[in-house]
């Protein structure tokens, strides 16, 4: 009896192993690649490099002896030299529109897009945005193999995603990994809340799509992080709904328009929020305003916190460009913002980005006067001088002659720099600088707006206690 028992336990136990084995079991891609794979094309591009030398030997003066040297026994120099790279792509119509990366199609003068039946189609590039680093290509055909496009926002990290592209030319290479983070903000990339995955990613795969296990493409393969030159598992895609807003607007006339308010903006830091009387640090710091923009003319100033736009929460300042952008110039926003402990509403009329990127950000700070007092702030301050006031085309500000505190070195202050405002007050004098300090409650963190060279910031520096 006591063996038929043993022998029921261990025939349950077997059972309940081999569901537990079977629900942890691997995902199978095999369905996924086969439906979705012959969508997805290798593109190689050839760029042409031009040489100033009409001889077709080193640009020297027609009296030089080495001019002749070279003629006699050096082999002529091509006044023309090709260069070839690859990359990936998707079809996304059945008539042959492509989506890839702007930086594989870069001063390309000839795009060749080779689909999985070897088919090969020379490509006109529509448009493309370095911004967002999206690209639009045409070939002509018909009857296509195309994606499926899918909804990135309903992605979650820990889920699996799939790669497919032309690593390093090795055509239609498939990879899987996990989606590791949402709305990664990168340096230079303000547009793009990328998609952070450890998908293996490699050069070749620029350009490729990024699917969901529901073979929905979420996400453009754009750039990795990496030290060797090869995949190390930090891979960063471009959402597709970002890419298709893009590429709507390349389709219809081969450019593409974002908004803009005219303000430079900072990290809300939960020092700077306390300084301003929020209770979290929830927003977007303004540091500077335009002259003449947008949020100048709507009366938005420095050391505002924007909080909403259009009722859309801004829970961080790397948000707010990409809200900004996606608005169609000439349009009329409702701006929630934080100003002096209270919120507040404004209206700004949307202006267009110039297309050269080059925005003249004028270095126009409202600030607030304010004193210098070592045992307080940790630094030493003096009066700027008319000339210096000039120099710099401010109306106010106090130079940092010493930097003594560690709470004010650790704050990044150093000397030389030139403080424009306390908060939103601007700063005009000593006496000034050291009334608005008293009334400054010890332990609290003081906000300085701070000037260094063209460019302005504000810290966060906690007041001595004693």
């Amino acid at each position: 009896m006591l063996r038929k028992f043993f022998n029921l336990l261990v025939l349950v136990a077997g059972i309940v192993c081999g569901v537990s084995a079977q629900s942890k079991e691997l995902p199978d891609f095999t369905e996924l690649v086969e439906k979705q794979g012959p969508a997805v094309v290798n593109i190689s591009t050839t760029q042409i490099f031009h040489h100033n030398n009409a001889h077709g030997y080193p640009n020297l003066p027609e009296d030089d002896p080495l001019l002749e040297f070279f003629r006699r026994f050096a082999p002529q120099m091509p006044n023309e030299q090709e260069s070839h790279s690859l990359g990936s792509g998707f079809i996304i119509s059945a008539d042959g529109y492509v989506m890839t990366n702007a930086h594989v199609v870069d001063g390309a003068e000839k795009v060749i897009v080779r689909l999985t039946d070897k088919r090969e189609f020379r490509a006109m590039v529509v448009g493309a945005d370095r911004r967002t680093d999206v690209a639009l290509l045409k070939i002509e055909a018909t009857g296509l193999p195309k994606i499926t496009m899918g909804d990135p926002n309903k992605l979650k990290v820990g889920e699996w995603v799939v790669a497919i592209g032309s690593p390093f030319g090795f055509d239609s290479s498939v990879t899987a990994g996990i989606v590791s983070a949402k709305g990664r903000s990168l340096p230079q990339d303000n547009f793009v809340p990328f998609i952070q995955t450890d998908a293996a990613i490699n050069p070749g795969n620029s350009g490729g799509p990024l699917f969901n296990m529901n073979g929905e493409v979420v996400g453009i393969n754009s750039q990795i992080y990496t030290r060797s030159g090869g995949s190390m598992g930090l891979s960063f895609a471009i959402p597709i709904d970002v890419a298709t807003q893009v590429t709507e607007q390349l389709r219809s006339s081969g450019k593409v328009t974002r908004g803009r308010i005219g303000v430079t903006i900072q990290e809300l830091t939960r020092e700077l929020a306390e300084s301003f009387g929020l209770s979290k640090p929830t927003g977007a710091l303004i540091s500077s305003v335009e002259k003449n923009g947008p949020a100048d003319k709507a009366g938005i100033e420095a050391s505002d916190v924007i909080l909403k736009l259009n009722g859309q929460p801004v829970n961080n300042s790397s948000e707010l460009p990409r809200m900004v952008a996606a608005i169609k110039p000439g349009s009329k926003v409702d701006i929630e913002l934080w100003r002096k402990g209270e919120s507040r509403h404004v209206s700004v009329v949307v202006a267009a980005i110039p297309e050269d990127g080059n925005l003249a950000q004028v270095v126009r700070k409202l600030a607030e006067d304010a004193g210098a007092m070592i045992s307080r702030l940790g630094i030493a301050v003096s009066e700027l001088t008319k000339e210096q006031l000039q120099e710099l085309q401010i109306n106010g500000g106090l130079l940092v002659e010493d930097v003594k505190g560690s709470a004010a070195r650790a704050a990044g202050l150093r000397q030389g720099d030139v403080l424009i405002a306390i908060g939103n007050i601007q700063l005009h004098s000593l006496n000034q600088f050291n009334e608005i300090l008293k009334q400054v409650p010890r332990g609290r963190n003081v906000a300085l707006l701070v000037r260094r060279g063209d460019n302005a910031l504000y810290v966060a520096i906690q007041l001595d206690e004693k």
